[in-house]
Protein backbone atom coordinates (compact mmCIF):
# COMPACT_ATOMS: atom_id res chain seq x y z
CA UNK A 1 0.00 0.00 0.00
CA UNK A 2 1.05 3.59 -0.89
CA UNK A 3 -0.33 6.33 1.64
CA UNK A 4 0.56 10.02 1.42
CA UNK A 5 -0.72 12.28 4.42
CA UNK A 6 -1.53 15.71 3.62
CA UNK A 7 -1.06 18.25 6.39
CA UNK A 8 -1.72 22.07 5.37
CA UNK A 9 -1.22 23.20 9.17
CA UNK A 10 2.48 25.46 8.93
CA UNK A 11 2.49 24.93 12.94
CA UNK A 12 2.70 21.78 14.34
CA UNK A 13 -0.11 20.42 15.58
CA UNK A 14 -2.03 17.41 17.00
CA UNK A 15 -4.02 16.70 14.07
CA UNK A 16 -0.20 16.59 12.11
CA UNK A 17 0.77 14.55 15.14
CA UNK A 18 -1.75 11.90 14.62
CA UNK A 19 -0.67 11.67 11.10
CA UNK A 20 3.15 11.42 11.85
CA UNK A 21 2.32 8.52 13.95
CA UNK A 22 0.13 6.63 11.91
CA UNK A 23 3.17 7.23 9.19
CA UNK A 24 5.38 5.86 10.82
CA UNK A 25 3.49 3.02 12.44
CA UNK A 26 2.41 2.10 8.88
CA UNK A 27 5.78 2.47 7.60
CA UNK A 28 7.13 -0.18 10.30
CA UNK A 29 4.44 -2.15 8.84
CA UNK A 30 6.20 -2.22 5.12
CA UNK A 31 3.75 0.02 3.56
CA UNK A 32 4.86 2.81 1.50
CA UNK A 33 3.94 6.24 3.25
CA UNK A 34 4.61 10.06 2.68
CA UNK A 35 3.38 13.51 4.08
CA UNK A 36 2.59 16.42 2.16
CA UNK A 37 3.70 19.41 3.93
CA UNK A 38 4.90 23.26 3.53
CA UNK A 39 8.24 23.25 2.83
CA UNK A 40 10.95 24.07 5.51
CA UNK A 41 7.79 24.23 8.25
CA UNK A 42 7.52 22.33 11.87
CA UNK A 43 5.74 19.80 10.40
CA UNK A 44 8.60 18.43 8.05
CA UNK A 45 11.08 18.44 10.52
CA UNK A 46 9.04 15.87 12.61
CA UNK A 47 8.20 14.25 9.85
CA UNK A 48 12.13 14.08 9.26
CA UNK A 49 12.26 12.95 13.18
CA UNK A 50 10.42 9.85 12.51
CA UNK A 51 12.32 9.35 9.68
CA UNK A 52 9.10 9.54 7.39
CA UNK A 53 9.10 10.72 4.09
CA UNK A 54 8.33 14.45 3.13
CA UNK A 55 6.55 16.10 0.36
CA UNK A 56 7.67 19.60 0.46
CA UNK A 57 5.11 22.03 -1.21
CA UNK A 58 5.10 25.35 -2.14
CA UNK A 59 4.05 27.83 0.51
CA UNK A 60 1.43 30.87 -0.25
CA UNK A 61 -0.36 29.22 -2.95
CA UNK A 62 -4.28 29.19 -3.88
CA UNK A 63 -6.01 25.81 -3.44
CA UNK A 64 -5.94 25.36 -6.16
CA UNK A 65 -2.21 25.89 -6.89
CA UNK A 66 -1.30 23.53 -4.33
CA UNK A 67 -3.62 21.14 -5.86
CA UNK A 68 -2.06 21.37 -8.98
CA UNK A 69 1.63 21.72 -7.07
CA UNK A 70 0.03 18.27 -5.20
CA UNK A 71 -0.78 16.72 -8.63
CA UNK A 72 2.90 16.73 -9.80
CA UNK A 73 3.81 14.67 -6.49
CA UNK A 74 1.58 12.34 -6.62
CA UNK A 75 2.12 11.56 -10.40
CA UNK A 76 5.45 11.28 -9.70
CA UNK A 77 5.75 9.30 -7.06
CA UNK A 78 1.68 7.54 -7.00
CA UNK A 79 -0.46 6.75 -3.63
CA UNK A 80 -3.29 4.30 -3.19
CA UNK A 81 -5.05 6.55 -0.77
CA UNK A 82 -4.46 10.44 0.80
CA UNK A 83 -5.10 10.78 3.95
CA UNK A 84 -6.44 14.64 5.24
CA UNK A 85 -8.28 16.00 8.04
CA UNK A 86 -9.93 19.51 6.47
CA UNK A 87 -12.65 20.48 3.88
CA UNK A 88 -9.91 22.15 2.05
CA UNK A 89 -7.16 19.61 2.30
CA UNK A 90 -10.11 17.19 1.16
CA UNK A 91 -10.36 19.47 -2.30
CA UNK A 92 -6.88 19.43 -2.84
CA UNK A 93 -6.67 15.94 -2.47
CA UNK A 94 -9.72 15.09 -4.92
CA UNK A 95 -8.73 17.65 -6.99
CA UNK A 96 -5.36 16.44 -7.55
CA UNK A 97 -6.51 12.72 -7.78
CA UNK A 98 -8.73 13.81 -11.01
CA UNK A 99 -6.18 16.44 -12.75
CA UNK A 100 -3.69 13.46 -12.56
CA UNK A 101 -6.07 11.04 -14.18
CA UNK A 102 -4.62 8.29 -11.68
CA UNK A 103 -6.21 6.08 -9.33
CA UNK A 104 -6.57 6.52 -5.79
CA UNK A 105 -8.85 7.55 -3.12
CA UNK A 106 -9.23 10.23 -0.32
CA UNK A 107 -10.31 9.28 3.60
CA UNK A 108 -11.07 11.93 5.94
CA UNK A 109 -9.84 11.74 9.59
CA UNK A 110 -12.24 12.94 12.01
CA UNK A 111 -10.77 13.84 15.46
CA UNK A 112 -12.19 12.58 18.52
CA UNK A 113 -16.03 14.04 19.15
CA UNK A 114 -15.87 16.55 15.86
CA UNK A 115 -18.88 16.82 13.55
CA UNK A 116 -17.45 15.95 9.64
CA UNK A 117 -17.98 19.08 7.65
CA UNK A 118 -21.39 19.90 6.15
CA UNK A 119 -19.95 23.30 4.25
CA UNK A 120 -19.62 23.70 0.62
CA UNK A 121 -15.93 21.79 0.38
CA UNK A 122 -17.44 18.50 1.85
CA UNK A 123 -20.14 17.73 -0.65
CA UNK A 124 -18.08 19.06 -3.47
CA UNK A 125 -14.62 16.83 -2.88
CA UNK A 126 -16.58 13.77 -2.44
CA UNK A 127 -17.40 13.81 -6.12
CA UNK A 128 -13.85 14.90 -6.79
CA UNK A 129 -12.36 11.44 -5.81
CA UNK A 130 -13.26 8.36 -4.39
CA UNK A 131 -13.72 9.26 -0.48
CA UNK A 132 -14.28 7.76 2.84
CA UNK A 133 -14.36 8.79 6.65
CA UNK A 134 -11.90 7.42 8.65
CA UNK A 135 -13.55 8.29 13.06
CA UNK A 136 -11.49 8.01 15.91
CA UNK A 137 -14.31 6.79 18.01
CA UNK A 138 -17.11 4.00 17.22
CA UNK A 139 -19.80 6.82 18.99
CA UNK A 140 -18.77 9.05 16.42
CA UNK A 141 -19.02 6.84 13.26
CA UNK A 142 -22.23 5.90 14.37
CA UNK A 143 -23.88 9.01 14.74
CA UNK A 144 -22.25 10.56 11.29
CA UNK A 145 -24.10 10.50 8.27
CA UNK A 146 -21.68 9.03 5.37
CA UNK A 147 -24.01 8.15 2.07
CA UNK A 148 -21.98 10.93 -0.14
CA UNK A 149 -18.91 8.78 0.29
CA UNK A 150 -18.06 5.72 -2.17
CA UNK A 151 -16.16 4.34 0.71
CA UNK A 152 -16.87 2.73 3.56
CA UNK A 153 -16.44 4.19 6.93
CA UNK A 154 -13.32 2.98 9.47
CA UNK A 155 -12.48 3.23 12.78
CA UNK A 156 -8.76 4.57 14.29
CA UNK A 157 -8.44 5.14 17.83
CA UNK A 158 -5.82 7.20 18.48
CA UNK A 159 -2.96 5.45 20.49
CA UNK A 160 0.40 5.64 21.52
CA UNK A 161 3.65 4.17 21.53
CA UNK A 162 5.03 3.00 25.02
CA UNK A 163 8.06 2.03 24.34
CA UNK A 164 8.46 5.73 22.85
CA UNK A 165 7.42 7.08 25.88
CA UNK A 166 9.66 4.98 28.06
CA UNK A 167 12.78 5.83 25.98
CA UNK A 168 11.76 9.59 27.00
CA UNK A 169 14.45 11.60 28.68
CA UNK A 170 13.45 13.23 31.92
CA UNK A 171 13.60 17.33 32.84
CA UNK A 172 14.59 18.74 36.17
CA UNK A 173 11.90 21.46 37.38
CA UNK A 174 15.37 24.04 37.74
CA UNK A 175 15.81 23.41 33.90
CA UNK A 176 12.14 24.70 33.36
CA UNK A 177 12.31 27.48 35.36
CA UNK A 178 10.52 26.04 38.28
CA UNK A 179 11.43 25.82 42.15
CA UNK A 180 13.20 22.07 42.95
CA UNK A 181 10.76 21.81 46.29
CA UNK A 182 7.09 22.81 44.22
CA UNK A 183 4.93 19.97 43.26
CA UNK A 184 4.33 20.82 39.44
CA UNK A 185 1.43 20.46 37.18
CA UNK A 186 1.65 20.41 33.68
CA UNK A 187 -0.94 22.31 31.90
CA UNK A 188 -1.33 21.26 28.15
CA UNK A 189 -3.11 24.36 26.21
CA UNK A 190 -3.40 23.74 22.29
CA UNK A 191 -3.74 27.63 21.77
CA UNK A 192 -7.73 27.19 21.17
CA UNK A 193 -10.56 27.64 23.80
CA UNK A 194 -8.27 29.45 26.59
CA UNK A 195 -11.96 29.03 29.29
CA UNK A 196 -10.23 25.28 30.23
CA UNK A 197 -7.13 26.60 31.13
CA UNK A 198 -9.00 29.95 33.11
CA UNK A 199 -10.17 26.92 35.21
CA UNK A 200 -6.49 25.95 36.10
CA UNK A 201 -5.46 29.71 36.63
CA UNK A 202 -8.78 30.23 39.14
CA UNK A 203 -7.78 26.95 40.71
CA UNK A 204 -4.70 27.95 41.42
CA UNK A 205 -5.38 31.10 42.59
CA UNK A 206 -7.87 29.67 44.87
CA UNK A 207 -5.62 27.19 46.14
CA UNK A 208 -2.07 29.69 46.52
CA UNK A 209 -2.72 30.40 50.37
CA UNK A 210 -2.75 27.47 51.50
CA UNK A 211 -0.46 25.64 49.33
CA UNK A 212 2.10 27.93 48.31
CA UNK A 213 4.80 25.15 46.98
CA UNK A 214 2.23 24.61 43.68
CA UNK A 215 3.60 26.02 40.40
CA UNK A 216 1.90 26.00 37.20
CA UNK A 217 4.12 25.15 33.81
CA UNK A 218 1.87 26.32 30.43
CA UNK A 219 3.12 24.11 27.84
CA UNK A 220 1.85 23.65 23.72
CA UNK A 221 1.04 26.77 22.83
CA UNK A 222 2.70 30.12 22.11
CA UNK A 223 -0.04 32.46 22.29
CA UNK A 224 0.37 32.93 25.85
CA UNK A 225 0.20 36.78 26.49
CA UNK A 226 -3.67 36.85 27.19
CA UNK A 227 -2.99 34.18 30.19
CA UNK A 228 -0.30 36.07 31.50
CA UNK A 229 -2.78 39.26 31.70
CA UNK A 230 -4.85 36.24 33.80
CA UNK A 231 -2.11 35.33 35.62
CA UNK A 232 -1.08 38.63 36.74
CA UNK A 233 -4.60 39.91 37.64
CA UNK A 234 -5.05 36.95 39.70
CA UNK A 235 -1.80 37.84 41.76
CA UNK A 236 -0.50 34.10 40.45
CA UNK A 237 2.35 35.27 38.23
CA UNK A 238 4.90 33.80 40.75
CA UNK A 239 3.29 30.66 40.70
CA UNK A 240 3.28 30.50 37.10
CA UNK A 241 5.91 29.23 34.14
CA UNK A 242 5.10 29.58 29.96
CA UNK A 243 7.12 26.90 28.32
CA UNK A 244 5.59 27.61 25.03
CA UNK A 245 5.26 25.07 21.71
CA UNK A 246 8.30 22.59 22.50
CA UNK A 247 9.96 19.82 21.10
CA UNK A 248 10.61 18.05 23.91
CA UNK A 249 6.90 18.05 25.06
CA UNK A 250 6.89 14.72 26.63
CA UNK A 251 10.02 14.88 28.72
CA UNK A 252 8.06 18.37 30.18
CA UNK A 253 5.18 16.16 30.93
CA UNK A 254 7.36 13.31 32.59
CA UNK A 255 8.75 15.91 34.85
CA UNK A 256 5.37 16.50 36.26
CA UNK A 257 4.01 15.80 39.65
CA UNK A 258 0.23 15.91 38.24
CA UNK A 259 -0.69 16.40 34.63
CA UNK A 260 -3.81 18.99 33.68
CA UNK A 261 -5.83 19.08 30.14
CA UNK A 262 -6.84 22.64 28.49
CA UNK A 263 -7.34 21.53 25.28
CA UNK A 264 -10.13 19.87 22.42
CA UNK A 265 -10.19 17.06 19.87
CA UNK A 266 -6.72 15.88 18.83
CA UNK A 267 -4.68 18.29 21.52
CA UNK A 268 -6.88 16.74 24.72
CA UNK A 269 -6.72 12.66 23.65
CA UNK A 270 -3.49 13.11 23.10
CA UNK A 271 -2.32 14.84 26.06
CA UNK A 272 -4.52 12.59 28.30
CA UNK A 273 -2.68 9.55 26.55
CA UNK A 274 0.89 11.43 27.09
CA UNK A 275 0.00 11.57 30.68
CA UNK A 276 -1.60 8.39 30.94
CA UNK A 277 1.54 6.55 28.75
CA UNK A 278 3.78 8.28 31.64
CA UNK A 279 2.06 7.24 34.37
CA UNK A 280 0.58 10.77 35.58
CA UNK A 281 -2.87 11.08 37.37
CA UNK A 282 -4.56 14.19 35.21
CA UNK A 283 -6.96 16.73 36.16
CA UNK A 284 -9.64 17.93 33.27
CA UNK A 285 -12.98 19.98 32.77
CA UNK A 286 -15.37 17.27 32.18
CA UNK A 287 -16.88 16.76 28.79
CA UNK A 288 -17.67 13.81 26.62
CA UNK A 289 -14.06 13.40 25.20
CA UNK A 290 -12.54 13.57 28.47
CA UNK A 291 -14.87 11.21 29.52
CA UNK A 292 -13.65 8.79 26.77
CA UNK A 293 -10.35 8.70 27.75
CA UNK A 294 -9.58 9.25 31.45
CA UNK A 295 -11.32 7.29 33.93
CA UNK A 296 -12.87 9.52 36.76
CA UNK A 297 -11.58 8.25 39.94
CA UNK A 298 -9.23 5.85 38.24
CA UNK A 299 -6.96 7.23 36.15
CA UNK A 300 -7.50 10.99 37.04
CA UNK A 301 -10.30 13.86 38.19
CA UNK A 302 -12.73 15.56 35.40
CA UNK A 303 -14.00 19.10 37.49
CA UNK A 304 -17.27 21.12 36.90
CA UNK A 305 -15.46 23.95 36.20
CA UNK A 306 -19.04 26.12 36.92
CA UNK A 307 -18.05 26.48 40.34
CA UNK A 308 -14.83 27.31 41.22
CA UNK A 309 -14.49 27.09 45.17
CA UNK A 310 -15.64 23.42 44.49
CA UNK A 311 -13.73 22.84 41.90
CA UNK A 312 -10.25 24.36 44.18
CA UNK A 313 -11.56 21.96 47.22
CA UNK A 314 -11.62 19.03 44.77
CA UNK A 315 -8.13 19.56 43.19
CA UNK A 316 -6.63 20.59 47.06
CA UNK A 317 -7.76 17.29 47.95
CA UNK A 318 -5.91 15.15 45.01
CA UNK A 319 -2.79 17.51 45.01
CA UNK A 320 -3.02 16.36 48.85
CA UNK A 321 -3.07 12.62 48.15
CA UNK A 322 0.34 11.67 46.52
CA UNK A 323 -0.50 7.62 47.03
CA UNK A 324 -4.05 8.14 45.36
CA UNK A 325 -2.34 9.90 42.42
CA UNK A 326 0.22 7.50 42.35
CA UNK A 327 -2.15 4.33 41.79
CA UNK A 328 -4.30 6.55 39.56
CA UNK A 329 -1.41 7.23 37.30
CA UNK A 330 -0.52 3.27 37.99
CA UNK A 331 -3.97 2.51 36.77
CA UNK A 332 -3.85 4.98 33.86
CA UNK A 333 -0.90 3.47 32.57
CA UNK A 334 -2.77 -0.19 32.24
CA UNK A 335 -5.77 1.66 31.05
CA UNK A 336 -3.50 3.05 27.59
CA UNK A 337 -2.17 -0.57 27.14
CA UNK A 338 -5.22 -2.21 27.48
CA UNK A 339 -7.83 0.25 25.45
CA UNK A 340 -5.54 2.75 23.61
CA UNK A 341 -2.68 0.36 21.96
CA UNK A 342 -0.79 2.16 19.13
CA UNK A 343 -1.18 -0.87 16.84
CA UNK A 344 -4.82 -1.04 17.15
CA UNK A 345 -4.27 3.00 15.80
CA UNK A 346 -2.46 1.29 13.11
CA UNK A 347 -4.10 -1.42 12.28
CA UNK A 348 -7.45 1.05 12.04
CA UNK A 349 -5.44 3.12 9.38
CA UNK A 350 -4.71 0.31 7.30
CA UNK A 351 -8.33 -1.06 6.81
CA UNK A 352 -9.47 2.35 5.92
CA UNK A 353 -7.30 1.79 3.05
CA UNK A 354 -7.98 -1.48 2.40
CA UNK A 355 -11.33 -0.78 2.13
CA UNK A 356 -10.79 1.80 -0.40
CA UNK A 357 -8.52 -0.21 -2.23
CA UNK A 358 -10.40 -2.97 -2.38
CA UNK A 359 -13.35 -0.94 -4.39
CA UNK A 360 -10.38 -0.34 -7.20
CA UNK A 361 -11.76 3.36 -7.01
CA UNK A 362 -11.13 5.03 -9.90
CA UNK A 363 -11.23 9.29 -10.43
CA UNK A 364 -14.77 10.40 -11.18
CA UNK A 365 -14.93 11.29 -15.21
Amino acid sequence: MRALFLVSDTDWSARARAFVLAARGLAARGHEVQIACDAACPVQMRAAEAEVPVIALSRDMSTAGSAWNLRGALKERGADVVFVHTDAEHLMAGSALRLGGGVGAVIRRIPPFAIAGAGAGSRLAPRLAPSGLLFTTEADRQAATARAYRVPSALATLGVDLERHDSVPALSKESLGVPADSRLIVCVQDGGDTRFVLTALRSLSLLAPRHADLHLAIVGSDRQDELRMHGAALGISSMLTFLGARQDELSVLRAADIGWIAAEGDGAALAALDFMALGKAVVADRSPLTAHYLADGIAGVLLSPADPPTTAGTVAAFVADEERRAAMGTAARARVQREFAFDAMIAGFERAASAAMERHPQPVG
